[in-house]
């Protein structure tokens, strides 16, 4: 008797991640998902610039390549010209919180019925390890090698917290994949945020915070306890905004 398999929605192909990293488990989160409420085929995911800049090769949906920063802007045109398909993004810090920015403030004051996964590592890993704008104060990162200082550097961006201020937004909940009762809010979060795509809600999206040992410079098991002394206490877990419910945040 079968008890665990890979999601048909995640493809056989080998992660390319570093050890320790966790996007292997938020794929899996978003391909069990995809299975469990039958929509592989009508998806399309928009890979990013950054470490999961492969992620076409791991979704069994169709998948569109975006340039840096711009897949919401990328979700938003398939979104409109496809109305009946189930559009999301899987982006990283630097991808939505940089130079996508923009992309992703208009995207959801649009209220454009797409879902956006959120990576958070603090980090830019893809490129070296340098500053992210979630990089916290006192980080040490490639371009901060003194700590992140708010006198220069400015002050770390609270994405859920702020996306939850504008109207066209949907859902935004931020959740953690550190231990098992959070892999499990965290998949709760992301089939929320499809569900509600499906039901014509707006737009949603899930920050998942994440670890980045190989940056860090950490094992992958200290990776995880930095992320909760370090990462939870300026990026609570919680719902910030849901039209469908209570909001927490």
């Amino acid at each position: 008797m079968v008890v665990f398999e890979k999601p048909k929605s995640i493809s056989p192909d080998i992660f390319h991640y570093c050890p320790g990293c966790t996007h292997g488990i938020i794929h899996r989160l978003v391909g069990e998902v995809l299975d469990e409420l039958d929509v592989l085929g009508k998806s399309v995911g928009v890979a990013p610039v950054g470490c999961a800049v492969m992620a076409y090769n791991y979704f069994e949906c169709d998948m569109i390549q975006a340039a840096h920063g711009r897949a919401p802007a990328v979700a938003t045109g398939l979104k409109r010209a496809n109305p009946d398909s189930v559009v999301f993004t899987y982006q990283g810090d630097g991808d939505l919180a940089a130079i996508g920015t923009a992309e992703t403030v208009h995207s959801a004051t649009r209220g454009e019925n797409i879902t956006i996964i959120f990576v958070n590592n603090a980090i830019y890993g893809m490129t070296g390890g340098q500053m992210a704008p979630t990089s916290l104060l006192g980080q040490v990162t490639q371009t901060t090698p003194y700590g992140r200082n708010a006198e220069t550097e400015g002050h770390p961006i609270r994405v859920c917290e702020l996306l939850s201020t504008l109207e066209g937004t949907a859902y935004a909940e931020r959740v953690s994949v550190d231990n098992v009762p959070g892999i499990k809010k965290a998949k709760a979060a992301i089939k929320k945020a499809f569900t509600y795509q499906t039901q014509k809600k707006g737009f949603s999206i899930v920050e998942v915070l994440s670890t980045c040992p190989t940056n860090w410079g950490l094992s992958p098991v200290a990776a995880l306890d930095w992320l909760r002394d370090n990462m939870l206490p300026y990026y609570p877990l919680g719902v910030y905004k849901d039209k469908g419910g209570e909001n927490n945040g």
